[in-house]
């Protein structure tokens, strides 16, 4: 159902409940309409000032050529500014898998999407992500390209018509300038060399702080784009994998490991055999998938001697003739403006044997999959900046325990995984308190896929994204921020049918909560529920 698009207020300070009733009662069942999708989190907050919005797509994406054109700063707008906020609106109807979509501006990856499943009469839809932490990127000319490869034939027929503007916030009083990176970085020359993607990157001689985001994704359609549910080879599972379903999105540096991390399974609008499940209700982070940050601050000592060093983003876990991985990479870098050169030194990279283990066994028709898996990388480095040394220490530790139960050709299968990936990271200068800052993520997938004699297909599902993330200072906390993202549903429908002839039915409810504490007794705080039944949206309610 096509309805204007908005930006919702910005995000109020212990807020009283607010009740937004049903636009139209439920059908009985799914129809050739329903709701356009909509995502229960926060709005990105933008400030009250002058400001100037710049278009980077404007086009129909009707086949697999990538769309380009040009970005230029606005001149009305010059200078710094407080916030940069991308938006992206997109229509389409008929018929239509999802699709991914990639933009980057000067070569880096800014934003990476996948698309909703459309009605038969159309459907709208929005996304919108804070760009500030990247504005050095917007100051000069830049080329844009948007990839958002799509098949159009007698039976696929939606067409995407896709808008991304740029808005730029004027710097005021009130809202001052925001200082991010003083520079963004592409990998320069990526290319693939077996399953890696491999590139370079030159970093200034005087950096002082530098982070990799790995825009990492399982798609394309194959086994990779359900990574989590493969299973070893004596399982004799469909997707199957000589590793198992761990994964972990590794940055080496010169050859050396110098970062690891847990990729996000994230669920796209036709997951899990049921596109009923996320019509107009999808998964986290379905619009927005955002990447993996990686501090590499340690390794600066090696790399500000001016030179390219070499790159590689790995995904450990997929077979060697296995495609399917994506993993586009940015690096942000902070300078010491008053040093020419920073000096620096690594003095520790330590990275444990990965942990990657499983058992199969079987129980008549039934067969079961434990896995678990457990790995830490450690850097300590070295840095002689204008304001003293630097020690900063990068630890990170991921831990993974899965269960995976099939029947006899696959019905039921079942699937309850659990992910968490801990990154500290602490910082001390000279003549003061050492900083830490704790970055705890947890995911959790935990569904079942059955298929009764009738041919009727259903899908139950729980889904959690969560992020605590805590900065503390001699014991004390000066501020904690956690978010929960949790997504439940359960679809039905009849397969091997006309699609009018499917009798979908199905019920699902998204909750997005964030907590800020900024360490001394002020806070705020953001809590959105919204329920869904067959298409139409029941309950939206947003409280804190």
């Amino acid at each position: 159902m096509r309805r204007a698009l908005s930006v919702t207020a910005a995000v109020a300070l212990l807020t009283a409940v607010i009740n937004s009733p049903a636009q139209a009662d439920a059908p009985d069942e799914f129809g050739s309409d329903w709701d356009d999708p909509i995502s229960a989190v926060a709005p990105v907050e933008r400030p009250d000032t002058e400001s100037c919005e710049v278009v980077l797509v404007d086009h129909v994406f009707d086949d697999f050529e990538p769309y380009e054109s040009e970005y230029t700063p606005p001149a009305e707008c010059a200078g710094d500014w407080s916030k940069v906020v991308l938006d992206l609106t997109g229509a389409v109807s008929g018929r239509q898998y999802d699709r991914m979509g990639t933009l980057t501006i000067g070569g880096v990856p800014v934003f990476n999407t996948s698309t909703p499943q459309p009605s038969p009469e159309g459907i709208e839809w929005q996304a919108e992500k804070d760009l500030t932490g990247y504005q050095a990127l917007f100051r000069d000319d830049q080329p844009v390209v948007m990839e958002l490869g799509n098949l159009v034939d007698d039976v696929h027929t939606g067409v995407f018509d896709i808008q991304v503007t740029v808005t730029f916030y004027a710097a005021d009083d009130d809202y001052p300038v925001t200082t991010g990176a003083d520079r963004v970085l592409p990998l320069e020359d990526a290319d693939r060399v077996g399953t890696d993607l491999v590139g370079s990157v030159t970093v200034p001689r005087n950096s002082m702080r530098l982070l990799a985001d790995v825009y990492a994704t399982g798609s394309g359609g194959g086994c990779e784009e359900f990574w989590y549910l493969t299973a070893p080879p004596e399982a004799d599972y469909s997707c199957e994998s000589s590793e198992g379903p761990y994964r972990e999105v590794q940055v080496l540096v010169d050859g050396r490991v110098a970062g690891i991390a847990t990729p996000y399974p994230a669920i796209y609008t036709g997951g899990w055999s049921n596109p009923f499940l996320w019509y107009n209700l999808p998964a986290p982070r379905a619009f927005d998938l955002r990447p993996i940050t990686y501090d590499l601050t340690p390794y600066l000592g090696l790399l500000n001697d001016g030179r390219a060093h070499e790159v590689a983003v790995r995904v450990v876990g997929v077979d060697e003739d296995t495609d399917g991985w994506s993993t586009p990479t940015a690096f942000r870098v902070w300078q010491d403006h008053d040093s020419d050169v920073v000096a620096g030194g690594l003095l520790s990279s330590n990275t444990t044997q990965l942990r990657n283990t499983w058992s199969v066994t079987a129980n008549g028709d039934e067969t079961q999959v434990l896995a678990e898996a457990g790995h830490q990388h450690t850097a300590t480095g070295w840095l002689e900046t204008s304001e003293g040394r630097v020690l900063t220490t990068v630890d990170r530790v991921l831990t993974y325990s899965s269960t995976h139960a099939f029947g006899a050709a696959e019905n039921p299968d079942a699937l309850g995984s659990n992910w968490r990936d801990v990154e500290t990271r602490t910082v001390l200068a000279d003549s003061a308190e050492a900083e830490e800052r704790k970055n705890d993520r947890r995911y959790q997938v935990d569904g079942q896929i059955s298929l009764d004699e009738d041919d009727r297909l259903t899908t139950s599902i729980v889904l959690h994204d969560s992020l605590i993330s805590e900065v503390t200072s001699a014991q004390r906390v000066l501020s904690r921020v956690h978010v929960s993202h949790g997504y439940m549903g359960k679809a039905s429908w009849t397969i091997n049918v006309p699609r009018e002839e499917r009798n979908a039915t199905g019920t699902s409810s998204v909750r997005f909560q964030v907590r800020w504490d900024a360490g001394n007794g002020n806070g705020a705080c953001f809590d959105r529920h919204i329920r869904s039944r067959n298409g139409y949206v029941v309950s939206d309610r947003q409280r804190c």
